[in-house]
């Protein structure tokens, strides 16, 4: 018969970060039962495959599903490839745009190939929800909807607002709380995990298994993560999102973006450390004792680390020390190369007083920032530079470059490469000479 940690020490594992748990009381008689009979507790989180990339904002449910792992309970990891069809209304004031069911396994593939980064794979139970909710058939619908009322759907906030502003409300938008809810009915969960958004939806679960005769399983809401601009939530679409997916050095980079107060929600929400090791070193940083940078690269190189790997972590912080702090260059700085006729080098005689040797070159800087993929497109770089965030010093050289630049500027020799920087960005740029800039 397996054992299980003490319920204190579970307890603390698990309402780490978590905005609401509802009933705790109901958690800790579920835990001791657990502990009794040998037999872990069933723990369920949907995700819809709506998109093919995930963001650290997505990993956050996933790594409670890891506390609960680590403590030796039967993780459920469920992919809604058959909710992503009807679309989830959750905060949404319009109808979603239904995906097809190709574009959907394809996301859920790579949902897969994402998610066992934080997960154990041989520990974790895959499913799909259309094993059961597309062979429910009309009759199994009908039955399912005869379980809630219409005056129970609308007192969902995203519909009472669209009721209320004689806004569209498609039919199919009120099957989603009860397809999730038959979720919890069929995998006989005992704990489901949700966002704080997604309140609605968990309780139609408790609802769906007590009309069901099963024990009411309780709901974890986790708070949904703020983004690197510390106030919106974190989204690829608002731009202040970390991919999963993407290089240490750029997350690492990204992460020591954060504030420093918004750093102690990535350590408690991103990361395995307990509540008492985060509280200490708060305690820490109030005291003097430890250097909030410290702390910041320290919960950067331990995100990154569970995303790549130790070694590739600890690289990617010396590499962002070079780069910002020392103001070398990073081995992990992006090269790219550029043709002159890209960025409109043109070929210009001047005094010999203003060049020792040779002519000067003109090219155009907003090309150079548009080819260089610092911004997408002139009219960014056009207010980028009007608004002094660009920065341009040859590679060669060693001292700060002026703050602010024309649209034109000069350089001495071909081929040449630049330090270009907009804002965080840094990337060293090749112009090529070719025949028609001599």
């Amino acid at each position: 018969m397996p054992t299980f940690p003490p319920l204190a020490e579970q307890l603390d594992l698990i309402t780490k970060g978590a905005a609401e748990i509802i009933p705790l009381d109901d958690l800790s008689k579920r835990i001791e039962q657990s502990i009794a009979s040998g037999k872990p507790m069933r723990i369920k989180a949907g995700f819809d495959p709506t998109a093919p990339d995930l963001h650290l904002g997505h990993t956050v449910l996933m790594r409670k599903l890891r506390h609960f792992q680590q403590l030796g309970h039967t993780v459920i990891f469920l992919i809604g490839d058959s909710t992503a069809l009807i679309g989830d209304p959750t905060g949404k004031n319009q109808t979603r745009k239904p995906l097809t069911r190709e574009q959907i396994m394809e996301n859920a593939q790579t949902y897969q190939e994402q998610v066992f980064r934080i997960l154990d794979r041989d520990k974790t139970e895959v499913r799909y929800n259309s094993e059961w909710l597309d062979q429910l058939g009309y009759a199994g619908m009908i039955g399912l909807a005869a379980k809630v009322t219409l005056s129970q759907m609308l007192d969902r906030k995203e519909f009472k607002n669209r009721f209320t502003a004689e806004e569209d409300i498609s039919l199919h938008e009120l099957m989603y709380p009860l397809a999730q809810g038959y979720d919890s009915v069929m995998l006989e969960s005992d704990v489901e995990l949700g966002g704080t958004d997604q309140l609605f939806n968990l309780l139609m679960g408790r609802e769906l298994q007590r009309k069901n005769g099963q024990p009411q399983q309780i709901v974890l809401m986790m708070p949904i993560i703020e983004g690197l601009d510390g106030v919106q939530k974190m989204s690829k679409s608002l731009g202040n999102a970390i991919g999963v997916n993407e290089p240490p050095f750029e997350m690492f980079g990204k992460l020591m973006q954060v504030s420093d107060e918004l750093m102690w929600r990535y350590w408690t929400l991103l990361t395995d450390r307990t509540q008492a090791d985060i509280a200490a070193m708060r305690a820490a940083v109030d005291a003097g004792t430890l250097h909030p940078m410290q702390a910041k690269k320290d919960m950067a190189r331990t995100i990154t680390a569970g995303f790549s790997s130790e070694e590739a972590a600890q690289r990617a912080e010396e590499n962002w020390s070079t780069q910002f702090q020392q103001g070398g260059i990073s081995e992990d700085t992006e090269h790219v190369t550029v043709p002159a006729v890209d960025v409109d080098v043109t070929s210009q005689s001047v005094a010999a007083a203003d060049v020792a040797e040779g002519g000067k070159y003109l090219f155009s800087l907003d090309k150079l920032l548009l080819k260089a993929g610092l911004v997408a497109s002139m009219a960014e770089a056009r207010r980028k530079r009007g608004e002094g965030a660009v920065k341009v010093v040859e590679a060669a050289l060693a001292e700060e470059p002026q703050t602010r630049f024309d649209a034109r500027m000069w350089i001495i020799d071909l081929p040449i490469t630049l330090k270009v920087k907009l804002g965080k960005k840094l990337k060293l740029v090749t112009i090529e000479t070719y025949a028609g800039s001599e």
